[in-house]
């Protein structure tokens, strides 16, 4: 009932910059938060940035200062301008929507994911 769309994924040369979009479409009631994790092979799946509905935003440690999360709430779009791309920064990114629905339950909905790769 929720789709998640990603955009903006590529190969880019470390040092360079790529903005991924994330437009959240379907029966949305309200989207309490957006975010971004990510997963390189062999890795667990970790947070990158997230932002609520209400602007606060958290950055993982190894991206704070490169990254910036930001929402478009009439949208219900979501982009991470990546900065100062790394090597490290090589994974899959996939777009997560905390969706909260009429009976107040919570649900996690996924995007299909978009490869970032960064050379060297």
């Amino acid at each position: 009932q929720v789709q998640l769309v990603e955009s903006g994924g590529g190969l880019v040369q470390a040092g360079g910059s790529v903005r991924l979009s994330c437009e959240a479409s379907g029966s949305i009631f309200r989207i309490d938060a957006m975010g971004w994790y990510r997963q390189a092979p062999g890795k667990q799946r970790e947070l990158v940035a997230r932002i609520t509905s209400d602007g606060s935003s958290y950055y993982a440690d190894s991206v704070k200062g490169r990254f910036t999360i930001s929402r478009d709430n009439a949208k219900n779009t979501v982009y991470l301008q990546m900065n100062s791309l790394k090597p490290e920064d090589t994974a899959v990114y996939y777009c997560n929507a905390v969706v909260r629905h009429h009976d107040l339950s919570t649900r996690n909905y996924w995007g299909q994911g978009t490869q970032v790769t960064v050379s060297s």
